[in-house]
């Protein structure tokens, strides 16, 4: 848990939700510390974070605003995606020198058909609206221009951040460090925070550097820039590399997989872990070893062709286990195969 409560100061640190054995705090961690103080306490919460899961980022920023207390917010490093949301309750936003503030709009992972695809799109467009409102009472911008600066996926220097609103304040003391997070996840990250992440090998526990890659290529492809660079300042010329490269990996791992022993009669459970998950090789392979065969090539698949849901969960957890992670142990969610997409990819993370 990284919501730590000390004389009248909270500290918010990684990343925002509960995302299997990434370090970061959920709105239960901040329920639990809220807990130990009195409701019409001053507080002060430091957040160093950046981003997670969009619904828990709202769930937190109303936790803090429905203090009778007075909260201000202190960024340190970074308030990024939810974390930026977060921020937003403070009755005073005052930005560490050196920090970043980042908004942009939530985003989400569809497994099923047209109409399950639909409701994402809908909910999304729930949670941006939500989202906008809440920047707009902190600016003083409108809701409109506030979705605007979330299309745009905005990155804010403190001075920035103050000029636009969204902080009241920076200070000269130095910033934190910048929270461990795989920013090359975002389309138009600081190219000094991409480098970071690069360098110290930053990344979801379960996500591989080319799928960063891919869905960070993928969203530039989508939102092109106005001039010949991004808002981070990269060339075109990189950002093509990139997509390729992804493509490569891609295609490398598609390729691998389906080449395994393991995927004899099993190729639409490796077809649906490769296409749903951003899990590498081995394992895949983990899975596949622990899933029964089909005469069909359906692995553990029901009558209807789809992944039977139980089976599905029981043998990504004993993959898990084989590959040599921690068992996780099944949960609630573990009863819907929609549920347990959303869980593993982080469906509507912002």
């Amino acid at each position: 848990m990284a919501a730590i409560l000390a004389d009248g100061v909270l500290r918010l640190s990684g990343y925002v939700g509960d995302y299997y054995y990434s370090d970061g705090f959920t709105s239960s961690d901040v329920v639990v510390a809220l807990a130990s103080i009195d409701d019409a306490d001053d507080l002060t919460v430091h957040l160093n974070s950046g981003g997670g899961i969009a619904t828990e980022g709202a769930a937190i920023h109303a936790l803090l605003t429905a203090r009778s207390g007075t909260t201000d917010i202190v960024v340190e490093g970074i308030a990024a995606s939810a974390a930026s949301l977060i921020a937003m309750a403070g009755a005073t936003v005052t930005m560490s020198a050196g920090a970043v503030m980042m908004i942009h709009d939530p985003s989400g992972y569809t497994f099923g058909n047209s109409a399950d695809h639909s409701k994402t799109i809908e909910a999304l467009e729930a949670l941006a609206t939500a989202y906008a409102r809440v920047y707009a009472q902190k600016s003083g911008k409108s809701a409109e221009e506030c979705r605007q600066v979330m299309r745009d996926e905005r990155w804010l220097t403190p001075q920035q951040a103050v000029e636009e609103g969204f902080a009241d304040a920076t200070t000269e003391t130095k910033a934190e460090p910048v929270a461990a997070f795989d920013y090359r996840l975002y389309a138009h990250a600081p190219k000094r925070l991409t480098a970071l992440a690069a360098k110290k090998n930053w990344r979801r526990e379960d996500a591989d550097e080319s799928a960063a890659t891919a869905v960070a290529s993928n969203r530039q492809t989508m939102e092109k820039p106005m001039s010949g660079k991004t808002n981070g300042g990269d060339d075109p010329a990189d950002v093509e590399k990139l997509i390729m490269d992804a493509v490569a990996a891609d295609r490398a791992r598609r390729g691998t997989v389906m080449a395994l022993p393991e995927t004899e009669g099993r190729a639409k459970l490796a077809e649906h872990l490769i296409d749903t998950t951003t899990m590498d090789v081995n394992a895949i392979k983990a899975i596949l070893a622990a899933s029964p065969q089909s005469a069909e090539g359906q692995g553990d698949t029901g009558r209807s062709g789809q992944p039977d849901p139980a089976a599905y969960e029981a043998n990504r957890a004993a993959g898990a286990g084989v590959a040599g992670k921690p068992q996780q142990q099944p949960t609630a969610h573990s009863a819907s195969l929609v549920a347990n997409m959303r869980k593993l990819i982080g469906k509507d993370a912002a």
